[in-house]
């Protein structure tokens, strides 16, 4: 054992009293995840008096300084939760506090600073991203003489931390068999490490760091720290270019490796918390649970063991609860949404026969088409089913002389791009449907419309509501055919169709225009 690992050890048996006097212990839940055949608890910081772990850590190293530096004032750099914890910390200390935070820190977490520190504190917003916050900080305490509380790279810092972890220990329900912490710059892992490594030698503690945030991974791999050239601020609370200094030697000990996850992975975990115990975390809170997730799917969990998450806060804008719900997707323990682009024929009635082709308890949660040029065009699919389903459709496909290419990650399908050339279509209608969300619903309307129409547009999304919405375009050989066929989809209104209107034809021709070739860049 190093002698930086004791000297942390030290620290957070010393931190527990200064600690508790400003905040009570959070609680554990155990965890329900369908198809995953492991005890899970998670440690509810969600739950503590900033909605976050960082008030331990901030409280701790503030309450450790001289009375006469607490005076002058304290500096801190934050992507906001840290910022919250300074703040409670400089509120019940009696000390001004100088909190810098980037400009693109979300509203809920700068007025939650305000909040817990009234006039004690002070906000600075620079830069883009924590580490420019951070430089401006530095900056600001060296000229004015002040202390620098760091959000994890200090013993104070992690001795606080660290009392989440004594928690767990106390809570009566370890040993754990498997940890899995978040890291950004690696305070939380190490301290929590350090911890349970004393008390139970045997777990395993895995060190979690989004795809484009793996900075500590890089750190404890190459043997020396780096600088990432970009990093991902999607979970801002994790978002650090250059791991801390004390938290890579102690994490290069104390971890037991790591797992690197995806955003789209930590909105299903944040998804997973809502199915199960009706939390919402914000998105690094949730990624020790993706982390767990992912390696239960890969295998490396064996069936029974016991599990620990960290659900490490819960301060999210709620305008990106939206955005999370979206890159969430619709997966679910086995089955997989993905988008499939189907070439077919330019003929009337294509995509109704594709629809009704699809196995039985496949989900279609996803369409976008627009007419092109051209005897071939290239719709896509959002399909949920099981790995066998695929196989069953590409067959399907197969036996059509068609194959299908998966363009789950083209930027074109994820931003929605849907392109038609409106000088391929004829007296053409715009309608707004809504029907329910129900097997062979949407395929009765197409039943209908088909007698007189070619689909040359759709757009839908499948949102998880009782109803489905989305918006078609047709197109007519005669003006006879589009009057007959408005009269046909009139009377469905009300039983498959429970709305159905069409655009006015100032938006109509609004539509027709944005993606005629004329405009296209």
């Amino acid at each position: 054992m190093s002698i930086l690992r004791d000297q942390l050890f030290d620290e957070i048996l010393q931190a527990r009293q200064r600690v508790y006097a400003v905040g009570d212990p959070t609680p554990l839940q155990e965890l329900n995840l369908p198809g995953v055949e492991a005890a899970i608890f998670a440690k509810r910081e969600d739950l503590g008096p900033i909605k976050a772990y960082k008030w331990r850590g901030a409280y701790n190293c503030m309450a450790k300084l001289a009375p006469e530096q607490r005076a002058k004032g304290v500096v801190a750099a934050s992507a906001g939760n840290h910022g919250q914890g300074v703040a409670r910390a400089a509120s019940r200390l009696g000390c001004k506090a100088h909190i810098f935070m980037p400009r693109s820190t979300p509203e809920v977490k700068q007025n939650a600073v305000r909040m817990h520190g009234g006039e004690q504190v002070e906000i600075v917003l620079v830069g883009d991203s924590y580490d420019a916050a951070s430089a401006a900080a530095h900056e600001y305490a060296d000229t004015h003489g002040l202390t620098f509380v760091h959000p994890y790279d200090h013993l104070y810092t992690m001795g606080g931390q660290g009392t989440l972890a004594d928690e767990v220990v106390m809570s009566g329900e370890g040993p754990f068999d498997r940890v899995y912490l978040q890291i950004g710059g690696g305070g939380l892992a190490a301290a929590c490490a350090c911890w349970f490594k004393k008390f139970w030698p045997e777990c395993k503690c895995i060190g979690v760091e989004g795809v484009n945030q793996a900075s500590m991974k890089l750190a404890v791999e190459s043997g020396a720290r780096k600088t990432l050239p970009y990093v991902d601020v999607f979970c801002d609370g994790t978002a650090v270019r250059t791991a801390g200094e004390l938290t890579s030697e102690l994490c290069s000990e104390l971890m037991d490796s790591f797992v690197t996850v995806t955003n789209e992975e930590v909105c299903q975990a944040i998804r997973s918390l809502w199915n199960s115990i009706r939390v919402i975390t914000e998105p690094s809170g949730a990624m020790g649970l993706a982390a767990l997730i992912q390696d239960w799917q890969n295998g490396n969990i064996k069936q029974g063991e016991k599990c620990l998450v960290v659900l490490s806060g819960a301060n999210m804008d709620f305008a990106q609860m939206g955005v999370v719900a979206s890159r969430a997707g619709v997966q679910d323990s086995k089955r997989v949404e993905r988008f499939l682009q189907i070439p077919m024929e330019t003929k009337r009635g294509q995509i109704l026969r594709y629809l009704e082709s699809i196995p039985d308890g496949v989900l279609l949660t996803d369409v976008q088409y627009g007419r092109m040029a051209g005897n071939i065009q290239m719709p896509v699919f959002g399909v949920l089913a099981t790995q066998e389903q695929f196989a069953e459709i590409d067959r399907a496909l197969a036996e059509k002389g068609l194959k299908a290419r998966d363009v789950s990650n083209d930027a074109d399908v994820q931003f929605r791009m849907i392109s038609y050339d409106r000088e391929r279509l004829s007296h053409p209608v715009f309608l707004v449907i809504e029907f329910p969300e129900r097997p062979g619903a949407f395929s009765e309307f197409m039943r209908v419309i088909g007698e007189y129409a070619h689909l040359c547009y759709f757009n839908y999304r499948y949102s998880g509501e009782h109803v489905g919405r989305a918006l078609v375009g047709l197109e007519f050989e005669t003006v006879a055919d589009r009057d007959a066929c408005r009269e046909k989809a009139a009377a469905l209104r009300g039983t498959t169709i429970q709305g159905l209107h069409e655009l006015p034809d100032d938006v109509r021709h609004r539509v027709l225009d944005r993606m005629s070739p004329k405009n296209k860049p």
